[in-house]
């Protein structure tokens, strides 16, 4: 009997199996990234766009569909793509950081990205990874729910996305730059954007400005994306209550709000019913900007909503929070909540197996020479920091090279669990304390086993000074278990821990002056450095949002996932963001151990290649 049973059992799970892998389709898109002119602020300008188009092309795809992207790189600077959000399951070498999982594309060449996308519906998006290319080149990725399934709640009359910018009156490369050659920050931006339009508040702008038609009495879908390179944005619609369904393509409790917050990275889903009086109404977003002192672009986007048939009036202007309220801003990202049992939901994985403490903070590298000069406070530079290491990208080797090829020297693995020094991690008098100010560049890893669940404590640090920072982690989500003020209290904060429904994101803005604590297990494998789908198994994290640059208001930080000699590595980043702008070198690299899937990835091993062929 034990036979038909198993018997019965294998062919039901390959029905099933079947079943959705016919429900699922290749979608396929061509990205032509080259010079575009456009007039913006009074000002013509020559910007990198993808097909034509800020924002670029929208992507919509149903979970369990693979992706097809052929990218044809017109621009004059070197280029990859980064899925932001996206597992990247067996096909970790599609991620995009250029020098962890593949080399740049150069100019006039061109790079096929294919990957899978399960186990995940929602919005994410796509952006440029090199330097400050995704100021201007960045776009939706809308992953609806598989064939024959249904949104958790009830479905929309109209789905919207609206991209949340950054603007410069210069080439941002350039911006950037500067940046590198003096140590200090770079330049604030000159605007905010809404789906590329800065909106009427801003000169030469009365026509730039984004309309959304509504009809009276429908409910739409609002999928909010911060694209904006440095600053975190409150959202708020005059006279209309949101509720938000979902953050970072992962379903939430439903909760009514009237603002919301999204830092650099985030998407956050809300539904909206038209039910005020017909007329106009603004949407509008500005900066939170929690570091105090600091210079930002204090300016405010907008967009329009119109009711259909409603007579020409003025837009009416929503009450927006202080840029420097961050009760408000604590407030709607402590009170999101998981849906629980909605789909692709996963517990909190109870027992840990490692346990990290990492400090993260703004601090000064030291500017090089004698006879060097740098504008960074005390004459040095500034530079970003995770447990004092201020991480630093390979120039001629990616990582996954290194670790295939067995090539030494390109990183190390010894990434500390916690930070060298125990201190008064958030008390201001500490700012510019010259003892512990100082860091280091170096490109450190952290293993950990294959599956084993990770518990990461971010403690904000006030080096040079406190603000929010907003962390960002590649091919994986991760449960937010708790955040506060303060130095954390390992004795009594696990007794607040939300272990039942707390939020699933890839993003998270540590508070001001506070920590956040969460965890994640490491089960993605898949790896490769090209288009075939030859997986391996690791996991990274770390920070930098591009090879050894700086990012003015944030600053990036790479996740890499790397194994032993017998394992293949799969490297993924971790999301830094400093609001006043400082140089992108803080990150620390976790690596996975794992022999399971070790021979998909050697039948993959030929597409490994120089970055320099």
């Amino acid at each position: 009997m034990a036979r038909p049973v198993l018997f019965l059992a294998c062919a039901l799970a390959l029905f099933a199996c079947s079943s959705a892998v016919a429900s699922a389709e290749i979608v396929e898109h061509s990205f032509h990234v080259q010079n575009l002119t456009v007039h913006r602020l009074c000002h013509q300008r020559v910007i990198n766009a993808v097909n034509g188009g800020l924002p670029g092309p929208l992507i919509r795809v149903h979970e369990g569909d693979t992706l097809v992207v052929h990218v044809f790189n017109k621009s004059p600077y070197n280029l990859t793509i980064h899925w932001h959000g996206i597992f990247q399951l067996l096909s970790g070498w599609a991620d995009g950081p250029e020098y962890a999982t593949q080399c740049p594309i150069r100019p006039e060449h061109s790079y096929t990205y294919k990957f899978n996308i399960t186990g995940q519906e929602g919005t994410l998006w796509w952006h440029g990874h090199v330097q400050w290319l995704r100021a201007t080149v960045h776009g939706a990725l809308i992953i609806h729910p598989r064939k024959g399934h249904s949104y958790p709640f009830p479905k929309p009359y109209g789905e919207i996305p609206i991209l949340l910018g950054e603007w410069w009156n210069a080439n941002v490369i350039d911006v950037e730059n500067q940046a590198l050659a003096t140590g200090n920050a770079p330049n604030n931006s000159d605007a905010f954007t809404i789906n590329g339009q800065p909106g009427d508040l801003y000169p030469c702008s009365s026509h730039d400005t984004y309309k959304l038609e509504v009809v009276y009495g429908k409910t739409y879908l609002l999928r909010i994306i911060n694209a904006a390179l440095n600053n975190q944005l409150f959202f708020k619609i005059a006279n209309h209550k949101m509720t938000v369904v979902a953050v970072d393509a992962v379903y939430t409790s439903p909760m009514v709000t009237d603002v919301v917050l999204v830092t650099p990275g985030q998407t956050t889903d809300v539904l909206i019913t038209a039910d005020q009086p017909p007329a106009s109404y603004y949407m509008a977003a500005h900066p939170y900007a929690s570091a105090a002192g600091v210079p930002f672009d204090n300016t405010t986007t907008t967009g329009i909503i119109v009711y259909q048939n409603s007579k020409p009036s003025k837009p009416l202007m929503p009450a927006l929070p202080a840029f420097n309220d961050t009760p408000t801003a604590f407030k709607f990202n402590s009170n999101l909540k998981g849906l629980v049992n909605g789909p692709h939901w996963a517990p909190v994985p109870l027992e840990i197996d490692e346990h990290m403490f990492v400090t993260v903070g703004l601090g000064l590298v030291a500017c090089g020479s004698k006879k060097a000069t740098c504008a960074g406070p005390l004459g040095q530079r500034f530079g970003a920091s995770m447990n004092n290491a201020s991480f630093q990208f390979p120039t001629k080797l990616s990582m996954l090279q290194a670790f295939h090829g067995n090539v030494g020297g390109v990183y190390t693995t010894d990434f500390p669990d916690n930070p060298p020094l125990v201190f008064n991690y958030t008390d201001p008098n500490n700012s510019f304390n010259t003892s512990i100010v100082m860091t280091t560049k170096s490109t450190k890893v952290k293993k950990v086993k294959y599956d084993s669940t990770v518990q990461i404590v971010f403690q904000n640090t006030a080096f040079v000074g406190l603000e929010n920072h907003p962390i960002h982690l590649h091919g994986f989500n991760f449960h937010v278990l708790a955040q506060g003020f303060g130095n954390y209290d390992a004795v009594n904060a696990p007794k607040n821990f939300n272990l039942v429904n707390p939020q699933i994101r890839n993003t998270i803005g540590v508070p001001v002056g506070g920590w956040a604590v969460i965890r994640f297990t490491a089960n993605n494998p898949g790896m490769c450095l090209d288009a075939a789908l030859s997986p391996g198994c690791a996991l990274a994290m770390g920070p930098s949002n591009r090879h050894c640059r700086r990012e003015r208001a944030h600053a990036f930080h790479n996740l890499a996932t790397a194994s032993t000699r017998s394992t293949p590595l799969l490297i993924y980043r971790i999301v830094v963001h400093f609001s006043t702008g400082r140089e992108l070198n803080c990150t620390f690299v976790i690596v996975v151990f794992s022999n399971l899937l070790w021979f998909l990835f050697m039948r993959g091993r030929a597409k490994l290649s120089s970055c320099f062929q």
